[in-house]
């Protein structure tokens, strides 16, 4: 497991909570937590709904990053 700090400091970047980013992509904010903690991968409509919001390629999330 490896926490996805890119993910993090993206967020943190543009002013998002976990609790603003979740509820935009509608899911909830532990899942997307557990995303950010690399404990979970998104499947790939979420993964296209937080890239979205967060304005960054979607294939970020399958990269070895």
């Amino acid at each position: 497991m490896q926490r996805r700090k890119w993910l993090v400091e993206i967020r943190e970047g543009k002013g998002y909570t976990q609790e603003q980013v979740a509820a935009a992509a509608n899911i909830k904010r532990a899942y997307y937590t557990q995303i950010e903690n690399g404990v979970r991968t998104p499947s790939v409509p979420v993964a296209q709904k937080i890239a979205a919001i967060l304005h960054f390629e979607w294939t970020f999330f399958f990269d070895d990053r």
